[in-house]
């Protein structure tokens, strides 16, 4: 067999292949799309390379069944206040390996991951690892840039790296004044609560995704719950240095004109004064992420 003859059989061969794995491929991401597929499914190769190179062009279908299942593994994981979160990472991987300008995978999967346990996966180094993949292939965005600042602020508390992504954010086309503002305070005060609840209460506003609305807005409860605290506090070391002792009853506080009336929580339930002085909320487990006063 000639030369030219060879590498007409063999270029033949190679052509019935690829249409045989491009009708294999369809079937399989038809079949999962037509059905609850299992994890072990959706994942039967871990390599979102290596799954775009056998896609075929079904790249923007895969990427949404892989978005599709990483919203639902995470959801289940959530609900059952699960503390392991392994496939959470691989899955946004291979959706954003699948889809470069999800941009939705980048902005809430990198919520997902950054959260602390059990609201998420407590992966903040790759939550902003995923970002910044985001940025790398979407540069005009802006909002990522927040999302990115957000991370490092919120999760990662890396201020210098929080200020860089605002600030180069807030130079891309279409960014909103306040980036620049939130680069300037991150440069003024990084550890500061008001600019905390700034950024959560910009990621409440602006989500769509349920369930990080509602972590957003128990993040601010949190945030609300420790300031009260810190001012109580204040009150009750002014009480001591009056009377020389701390107050054992709300109503001594109000009797020495330290106070109106008995504080209540964001929940309405009374805060708990201790002897010592220092002050808790009624139920921690209603403010999952109080910093500066933990305990009973």
């Amino acid at each position: 067999m000639n030369h030219g003859r060879k590498v007409t059989v063999v270029c033949s061969v190679l052509v019935v292949a690829l249409f045989a794995g491009s009708i294999m491929s369809r079937r399989k991401v038809e079949d999962i799309r037509g059905r609850q597929a299992t994890l072990e499914e959706v994942l039967y190769l871990p390599s979102g390379k290596t799954v775009k190179r056998l896609s075929l062009g079904y790249y923007s279908l895969l990427a949404d069944v892989y978005w599709t299942r990483a919203v639902q593994y995470f959801g289940s994981r959530h609900i059952r206040g699960s503390e392991r979160y392994e496939l959470l990472g691989p899955l946004l991987e291979i959706t954003t390996d699948l889809d470069p300008h999800l941009i939705v995978a980048y902005e809430t999967g990198s919520i997902f991951l950054s959260q602390r346990v059990p609201e998420g996966a407590g992966q903040p180094d790759k939550a902003a690892a995923l970002v910044e993949k985001g940025i790398r292939a979407n540069p005009a965005y802006w909002r990522l840039y927040f999302t990115l600042g957000f991370i490092h602020y919120v999760d990662r508390h890396d201020y210098k790296a929080a200020r860089e992504a605002f600030q180069k954010g807030s130079e891309r086309p279409g960014a909103l004044p306040w980036m620049k503002i939130m680069a300037a305070r991150m440069a003024e005060k990084a550890d500061d609560p008001n600019m905390a609840g700034y950024l959560w209460k910009t990621i409440h506003d602006t989500t769509t995704d349920k369930s990080i609305k509602e972590s957003a807005a128990t993040h601010l409860l949190s945030l609300r719950a420790d300031s009260d605290m810190d001012e109580l506090e204040r009150r009750t070391q002014a009480y001591q240095q009056k009377f020389g002792r701390y107050p054992e009853e709300w109503s001594d506080l109000v009797r020495a004109g330290l106070l109106r009336g008995v504080p209540v929580d964001p929940k309405g339930a009374p805060y708990k004064l201790r002897l010592d002085g220092t002050v808790r909320v009624a139920d921690p487990k209603l403010f999952p992420y109080i910093e500066r006063h933990g305990g009973k």
